[in-house]
């Protein structure tokens, strides 16, 4: 399972993209309070099978699979 952490910030939308691009099956959460009650503080992330990955391991994640 794969599920983005979103706010909708330049990054996320990135994120998004890339996601999309690649035509990758993924989930959304969005809004702060949702996030904040996973314990993230920073956003995008991308939980892929319960490991939570930044924006720069997402990127490499999707690049090299």
């Amino acid at each position: 399972m794969i599920t983005l952490y979103t706010t909708h910030c330049p990054r996320c939308k990135v994120l998004k993209a890339k996601l999309d691009s690649e035509n990758i099956d993924y989930e959304v959460v969005e809004g702060e309070e949702a996030i904040r009650e996973k314990g993230f503080v920073t956003t995008p992330l991308l939980e892929v099978d319960d490991k939570v990955l930044t924006f720069a391991e997402a990127m490499q994640w999707i690049n090299t699979r």
